[in-house]
C-alpha cells in the first residue's frame, strides 16, 4: 500500500512539474508571439506599395535601399540613373546658403527622381549639426540633449524637436537620423557628449518624447545606435567590441529603443560596434542575430537603417553590403554608391541575394513613403 502511495505520489508530481514547464514554455511563446504580431506600422500601405513595386526594375529596386551621401556635382543626373531611396546631406552641403537656395537645392533633387526620395540629415544638437550649423537656417545651433535637458527637462526637448521639425520641414528635409538614444552616464565616453546623458529610465523617456512629439511634424525621426553604443570607441575610425553581457544588454540598453518603438519610431539606425554577447564574428549592422533581436524580440516593423558603410569599422570588408542585405536591413547608408550597388547587382544575379530579399525591403521603404505621404512624380 505504501509503494502504491509513493508511486502515486511520484506520478503527481511529475504532471505538476508537467504542467508548470508548458505552461512556462506557453507564457513565453506567447510573449514572442505578441512582440512579434504587433500592428505593424506600415501596414495600410503595403499593397499600394507592392503594386508600385510590381512596376519596378531590379535596377529600381536596388537603387531604392540605398541612402546616398550626396555626391559633390551632377547629384540631379546620378539620381536619374540609380534611382536612390534618398540622399544624406551633411554640414558642406549647406554652407553658406540662404534658405531659399537650400529649398530649391532639394526641390531639384527630388524633381529629377520618380519616386521621391528620403532627404536625410543627422540634427543632433550640439556636437552634431548639419543644418543649424549655418546661421542663414537657424538662429543658432541646436543645444545637444544633455543641455537641453539640463535647462528645462523634457519640456525644454518638446520644443527644441518642434522647432526644429519646423525648420527642416521647411527647407524639405523629410528624415532626420536622431535621436541618440544610447545610455551613457561617463564623459570618458565616446558617445556621451551625444547623448542624454542619464540611466536607462530617463533615456526611454527621451526616446519616447522625441518620438511623439515628432509625429504629424513631416519629418520622421530614427532611433539610433541600436543595440546600444555603450562605451565603446568612435567606430567612425576603427572596429569596437562591445563586451556587455547579453543580460545586461536587455537591461540597459534596449529599453529606450523598445520605449521609442512603442512610441510609433518608424526607423531605426543599426551602429558598428560587435556587441560579442549577441554575434562575436560581425558588427551589429551586418549581423543576421542583432537584426533578429530588433524584429522578433522588439517587435520592430519599421525600417532598419545601417550606419554609413565608408566608417572606419567596415569600409575593409568587401562584403559589407551584401553581409548588411543578407542580414536584414532595408536601408543602407553608403558614399560609394557605384561600387555598393553593383556588387549588389552581382550578387543577384549570382543567386547570393534572392530577389524577394530585395523586394521585402524595398516594400519597407515605398510603403514608409507612402506612410510620410511623399507624392510620386510622373516623369
Amino acid at each position: 500500500m505504501s509503494f502504491m502511495n509513493n508511486k502515486y505520489i511520484l506520478i503527481s508530481v511529475f504532471i505538476a512539474i508537467l504542467v508548470i514547464i508548458i505552461a512556462i514554455c506557453f507564457l513565453k511563446n506567447t510573449e514572442n508571439f505578441g512582440a512579434q504580431n504587433k500592428k505593424d506600422i506600415f501596414e495600410d500601405y503595403y499593397k499600394i506599395a507592392n503594386e508600385k513595386i510590381d512596376e519596378m526594375t531590379i535596377e529600381e529596386k536596388i537603387g531604392q535601399i540605398f541612402l546616398v551621401r550626396l555626391p559633390e556635382e551632377n547629384a540631379e543626373e546620378i539620381v536619374k540613373n540609380y534611382k536612390f531611396g534618398g540622399y544624406l546631406l551633411f554640414e558642406k552641403d549647406f554652407k553658406d546658403l540662404s534658405k531659399e537656395e537650400v529649398q530649391a537645392k532639394i526641390k531639384r533633387l527630388q524633381g529629377a527622381s520618380k519616386i521621391p526620395l528620403l532627404i536625410a540629415v543627422d540634427e543632433e544638437g550640439g556636437k552634431v549639426v548639419r543644418v543649424s550649423s549655418n546661421p542663414n537656417l537657424a538662429k543658432e545651433r541646436f543645444k545637444s540633449p544633455r543641455e537641453l535637458y539640463d535647462l528645462g527637462g523634457f519640456e525644454k526637448i518638446k520644443e527644441d524637436i518642434i522647432e526644429k521639425s519646423s525648420i527642416l520641414y521647411d527647407l524639405g528635409i523629410n528624415l532626420n537620423l536622431a535621436p541618440v538614444v544610447d545610455v551613457s552616464i561617463s564623459e570618458e565616453d565616446y558617445i556621451y557628449p551625444r547623448t542624454l546623458g542619464e540611466e536607462t529610465e530617463i533615456t526611454a523617456k527621451y526616446a519616447k518624447t522625441v518620438i511623439e512629439v515628432s509625429k504629424g511634424t513631416g519629418v520622421s525621426y530614427t532611433l539610433k545606435h541600436f543595440p546600444g553604443y555603450g562605451n565603446n570607441k568612435d567606430t567612425h575610425i576603427e572596429s569596437s567590441n562591445y563586451e556587455r553581457k547579453y543580460e545586461d544588454i536587455l537591461k540597459y540598453d534596449i529599453p529606450p529603443f523598445s520605449i521609442g518603438i512603442e512610441a510609433g519610431a518608424e526607423s531605426v539606425l543599426i551602429s558598428h560596434n560587435i556587441v560579442t554577447n549577441i554575434d562575436n564574428e560581425n558588427p551589429a549592422s551586418l549581423s543576421k542575430k542583432v537584426i533578429d533581436l530588433l524584429r522578433r524580440e522588439l517587435g520592430f516593423s519599421g525600417v532598419i537603417i545601417t550606419d554609413d558603410l565608408d566608417m572606419g569599422a567596415v569600409r575593409d570588408d568587401k562584403e559589407a553590403v551584401i553581409k548588411a542585405v543578407l542580414a536584414g536591413n532595408d536601408l543602407i547608408i553608403t558614399t560609394d554608391y557605384i561600387n555598393s550597388i553593383d556588387t549588389v547587382k552581382k550578387a543577384v544575379n549570382d543567386g547570393i541575394i534572392s530577389e524577394s530579399i530585395i523586394d521585402k525591403a524595398v516594400t519597407k521603404i515605398i510603403a514608409w513613403k507612402y506612410y510620410k505621404g511623399m507624392v510620386w512624380n510622373q516623369i
